[in-house]
């Protein structure tokens, strides 16, 4: 399989398929434990640009591109044939008004298959006329069809060239229609889409200010299922590291929503939560949630890395701002856990840990 998969989604360093894909501050993405035995090994340069690097290196989790290598370890990827259709001919069969539904399906199943493993192919395809047609069969009625669309839409929205021109072509309201009104794994996938679409800043900007987007993911978020719950809170973090996205969230109704989602075990919730808590209107909604911080506790105890790593960033915002939640927090026990945290593996976790123990200090000095 993984010689299947998009050269993209290898580390430059191990060339294997990223497991747990980490931006250093170079811009460059790496599998996190192949670049931190680089670290490890005294090397204070990115691999790739030889540019030194911040002490301490920071590794930010690449969780759009975590989320598209997950998205595809999903599909079964067929045997190997030894002949493949040219993609023009799938196109044209794909654009003829007379095509049956099942040669279209098969047209578009083969162009997703071409496209997940060449770049060239994608680029052709995004420059040959392929998106409107891919765009028309996500109107369609025919679940398979919609479904297949969406695939292909996210294999060609794997290239940053392409990424504004898929949204300049008019992919946003396609895709925001099937995050709302498809079925099987068309919603999971439109999600997925969007995720891939936002990792650039501009498209940030352009989808959230998409009417229905946010409101959109805020609905599967609540509504979904537990792959589609995943899917849409990843596209939502994506998005609400734009500022504005953040309001637009808040406004929809995602904080309450997000806890209910971080007490079901999404950590992935908890992250977006994070990001939110940088606004007064989130905290002030979230100050007002009395099993909140039970929930965040709970994750910096028995949570993953990143989950932990978050509920602090949340708690660290919350107790900055709130007198009352701070003094919660110390009543429970969270200043303790913090100071274990302190010798935790991870370096986040640790500098996260620290802060909030800096702000309970503070609370404790004004009791």
């Amino acid at each position: 399989m993984a010689s299947q998969l998009p050269d993209d989604f290898r580390c430059p360093i191990s060339l294997e398929i990223m497991s747990d894909p980490v931006i250093l501050s170079s811009g460059h993405t790496f599998d996190r434990a192949s670049i931190q035995r680089w670290l490890d090994a005294g090397h204070r340069t990115c691999p790739i640009t030889k540019l030194p690097l911040p002490e301490p290196p920071s590794l930010i989790p690449n969780h759009a591109l975590r989320s598209l290598i997950s998205n595809y370890t999903l599909v079964s990827f067929p045997e190997p044939q030894h002949y493949l259709p040219n993609p023009q001919t799938l196109l044209q069969l794909l654009l003829s008004p007379s095509s049956r539904l099942e040669d279209k399906i098969n047209s578009l199943d083969q162009l997703t298959r071409v496209s997940k493993r060449d770049s060239a192919i994608r680029r052709r395809l995004a420059e040959s006329g392929a998106v409107s047609a891919v765009l028309n069969c996500i109107d369609s009625a025919e679940p398979w069809l919609q479904e297949k669309a969406l695939h292909l839409l996210l294999n060609l929205s794997l290239d940053d060239d392409s990424k504004v021109g898929l949204v300049a072509e008019g992919i946003v309201g396609k895709v925001v229609y099937a995050l709302r009104c498809g079925v099987g794994d068309s919603r999971a996938v439109a999600a997925t889409v969007l995720t891939s679409l936002a990792v650039l800043e501009v498209n940030k900007v352009t989808i959230g200010s998409y009417p229905d987007a946010i409101p959109g993911l805020v609905s599967l978020l609540q509504m979904g299922n537990s792959r589609e719950r995943k899917e849409a809170a990843t596209a939502l973090f994506t998005l609400c590291s734009f500022p504005d996205n953040r309001v637009r969230a808040i406004r929809n109704g995602a904080v309450p929503i997000l806890i209910q989602n971080a007490n079901s075990g999404l950590e992935r919730a908890v992250e977006v939560l994070g990001l939110l808590a940088k606004c007064k209107l989130a905290r002030d909604e979230m100050g007002r949630c009395c099993e909140l911080l039970d929930i965040l506790i709970g994750i910096m105890r028995n949570g993953s890395s990143r989950g932990v790593q978050y509920a602090l960033l949340t708690l660290t915002s919350l107790c900055c701002y709130s007198e009352k939640m701070g003094m919660e927090a110390l009543r429970e026990g969270v200043f303790e856990i913090c100071v274990g945290l302190l010798e935790d593996d991870n370096e986040k976790v640790r500098r996260n840990a620290k802060t909030l123990i800096q702000v309970l200090q503070g609370k404790r000095r004004n009791v």
